[in-house]
């Protein structure tokens, strides 16, 4: 009887492909926490074999080298903690997996999954496997396109698996390598263990919010001002706004001549003009488009938003998202898709009404692997919160690509004020077309006055605004994957993990993303003694050649040396400053450890206490000094300062009961009790209060419906939205 063994990437995809090929199928444990799944047909006997991600790492042959450069692949749970799990699976698949007369890998079909596959051939199936081996290609977990891949299979791209290979070590060399030189610099120069992190797409990511972080600290803020004028408006309650025509005006001189001119008049009508635009259909979401907007709509981060779309694969719910493309081929049948969605009451509205329309609106970008994210046509029967939020957005995103185009009709009024020129602008949707079917866009509904050329308009008020300018907007995680991604800096499957391990490491916070001293300080000393690892044309070359190994055109080694070549560079660089550098980033950690001061004039600090494993704050001029404040666990250290004894207050306890209080419990000042939160306006959602709350990164706004209405936004955006408010009127 022939033996076949199919190698899939995770428990759950392993089970709905043994599913989707037979109706036979026996689930098997193995382990303590490894399952496989069994066929038996007449002349076949067919075994389903999972990994759980990656099944092994890459470690150095000899820890004791000093730099590691020569590599090889162990199970994953030998160089990580946490994993021994992992264990289970690697065990059930050299034992199923052994002597099988053919091979299928059906892992996902990028490069991550390619390699997760190979690497569970090669070390857990055997050398002989590979060899023996062909491919599932498939986009969705869906019964038709697994059996389409397993009835269609094709060969192991091995250009994909070697592009895996070099990836794994060129980021394995850089982040591993300069990592350990970084630390070593401080132990060298302070004596002190202080664990720090450097890689390849990190630290030239790390380096463009320093940028931004020195850019809005040099920032000087130039006054200007903006002239209004408050015209009577007998159509509506409200007066109409109408702006100076030279917008932002930096002469003193200039605004005082202006407001004189139009004082004492009433204000004429020279033009009234409805211009209508044709604004199209959005087009298909790639990973990064979803990511953007589902930041935009619902404030979920890039990792979250990428965490809640896969598991949404793996169920089957949807296409595959770690994709680039913003395409839907035809071979999807769409048609069969929305006859599935259709089983919705709410999306069958929807789609009875696209009118027939077969073509989609596309975007420019492509992806040989897969086509744009879309819903596969199952409809969940059950799904938490967050995961029905990104769902729906799919889905009517796939819905209104199909749809008619919108119109928007924008009135400009152009005034005469005497010697002067106002003008001001209304928006209106005239028709709806796929907005009807995109509930996630604000729509703008203003009233058109009826004005005509020659109409006179009584002047309320003349006013004068002064303001002043603004320093370049901090990034938050979205708008820095979208500038990753027109950097050409990382991947599509990186980026979000990139960004949450500068915030895992300290060197970033906040949702407007504010670096650190120790994150400054970082870019620094890498920019005064090794360029290289901060340049951002080092990524993208070696990004290139990554490439290059997928479309067959370099080869790994030549990738792999030279990537050694520049790593070498660079610890040569640090290895000349060791002790500049060590002393710079020791001293920059230490900074970014102070919270407030002591009584004694010392800096009160965060340590932590090997004996107790707990955290503290201690003053810098211990032992003279030896006031100590313990810190409970799990808690945070706030920007606000205690109003009684002005120590920082802290945060601690679950999240849904957190409480927060001074950082000197004799204190005995819990604000969480006695503070009634500072209303600042009414929510836009739903009506309720605002309120001036306190989180991890200080202080943001809030609705008092929570949780059953979760608006949030930073008091930046807040005041933004009413200024702009303030603006319109």
């Amino acid at each position: 009887m022939m033996h076949e063994v199919i190698i899939c990437e995770k428990p759950k995809s392993a089970e709905k492909i043994a599913s989707a090929i037979s109706s036979n199928v026996k689930k098997m444990k193995s382990g303590k926490k490894s399952y496989y799944w069994e066929i038996n047909e007449k002349n076949k006997k067919i075994t389903v074999l999972s990994a759980v991600g990656h099944l092994y790492s890459l470690s150095p042959k000899n820890q004791r080298d000093r730099v590691y450069f020569d590599l090889e692949w162990v199970p994953a749970y030998e160089t990580q903690k946490g994993l021994a799990y992992v264990k289970d699976y690697i065990s059930t698949i050299r034992k199923f997996a052994k002597n099988a007369d053919k091979y299928i890998h059906a892992c996902d079909y990028d490069i991550e999954g390619t390699l997760i596959g190979f690497n569970a051939l090669k070390y857990g199936c055997g050398n002989d496997s590979v060899s023996n081996t062909t491919r599932m290609k498939f986009s969705t977990l869906t019964k038709k396109d697994i059996l389409a891949a397993y009835e269609n299979q094709i060969d192991l791209d091995v250009c994909q698996v070697d592009s895996g290979i070099a990836r794994h070590i060129v980021d394995f060399y850089f982040g591993v390598n300069i990592s350990k030189s970084l630390t070593e610099a401080v132990r060298k120069a302070k004596y002190k263990f202080l664990p720090l992190s450097a890689g390849r797409v990190q630290t030239p990511t790390l380096n463009i919010l320093v940028d931004r972080e020195k850019e809005i600290q040099k920032f000087i803020p130039e006054p200007y001002w903006l002239i209004k004028a408050i015209l009577e408006n007998k159509s509506e309650k409200d007066d109409i706004v109408a702006d100076h025509v030279e917008g932002k005006i930096f002469d003193k001189e200039r605004v005082d001549k202006i407001f004189e001119n139009s004082q004492g008049t009433d204000a004429t009508v020279d033009k009234a003009k409805i211009k209508e635009t044709i604004r199209k259909p959005p087009i298909p979401f790639n990973l990064g488009g979803l990511q953007s907007e589902a930041h935009t709509v619902f404030g979920f981060s890039p990792k979250r938003t990428q965490t809640i779309a896969q598991s949404l694969y793996t169920d089957g719910y949807t296409s595959y998202p770690r994709t680039s493309s913003q395409k839907l081929p035809e071979s999807l049948e769409y048609n069969k898709i929305f006859k599935q969605l259709s089983k919705n009451s709410i999306f069958k509205k929807h789609i009875d009404a696209l009118h027939q329309k077969t073509k989609p609106n596309e975007g420019k970008k492509t992806d040989a692997a897969h086509p744009a994210i879309h819903p596969t046509g199952i409809i969940p029967k059950k799904l938490d919160k967050d995961y029905e939020k990104i769902y729906n957005l799919i889905v009517y995103r796939f819905i209104s690509v199909f749809a008619e185009n919108s119109k928007l009709e924008t009135l400009r009024v152009d005034l005469n004020v005497s010697k002067e020129k106002f003008f001001f602008k209304r928006k209106r949707i005239s028709y709806m077309g796929w907005l009807n079917h995109y509930p996630f866009r604000k729509l703008e509904d203003d009233f058109f006055p009826p004005l005509n050329k020659g109409d006179k308009l009584l002047i309320n008020d003349i006013l004068l605004e002064e303001k002043e300018t603004k320093p370049p907007a901090r990034y938050n995680e979205a708008s820095l994957i979208k500038e990753l991604e027109k950097r050409e800096l990382g991947t599509k499957a990186t980026r979000a993990d990139i960004i949450a391990k500068l915030y895992d490491r300290k060197y970033i916070s906040g949702k407007k993303i504010e670096v650190n001293q120790l994150g400054m300080n970082i870019i620094d000393n890498l920019k005064k003694y090794c360029k290289n690892l901060t340049s951002e044309e080092l990524t993208r070359q070696l990004e290139k050649e990554l490439e290059g190994v997928m479309a067959d055109k370099i080869t790994k080694n030549k990738v792999i040396q030279d990537a050694k070549k520049e790593v070498s560079t660079i610890l040569d660089d640090i290895n000349k400053n060791t002790l500049k550098i060590g002393e710079g980033l020791y001293n920059a950690y230490q900074e970014s450890k102070i919270v407030g001061k002591c009584e004694c004039g010392g800096d009160l600090i965060i340590r932590f206490s090997p004996k107790t494993k707990s955290s503290f704050v201690g003053c810098s001029n211990y032992p003279d000094c030896n006031i100590i404040y313990s810190l409970p666990k799990g808690s945070e250290v706030l920007t606000n300062k205690c109003e009684k004894c002005n120590l920082p207050m802290i945060s601690f306890g679950r999240r849904k009961s957190r409480q927060i209080t001074c950082l000197d419990s004799k204190c005995g000042v819990d604000y969480t009790k006695i503070k009634e939160p500072e209303i600042v306006g009414k929510c836009p959602e739903c009506g309720e209060n605002l309120l001036k709350r306190q989180g991890r990164y200080g202080e943001f706004i809030g609705c008092s419906n929570f949780p059953k209405c979760k608006f949030t936004s930073s008091l930046e955006d807040l005041e933004k939205k009413l200024s702009e408010k303030e603006d319109k009127k």
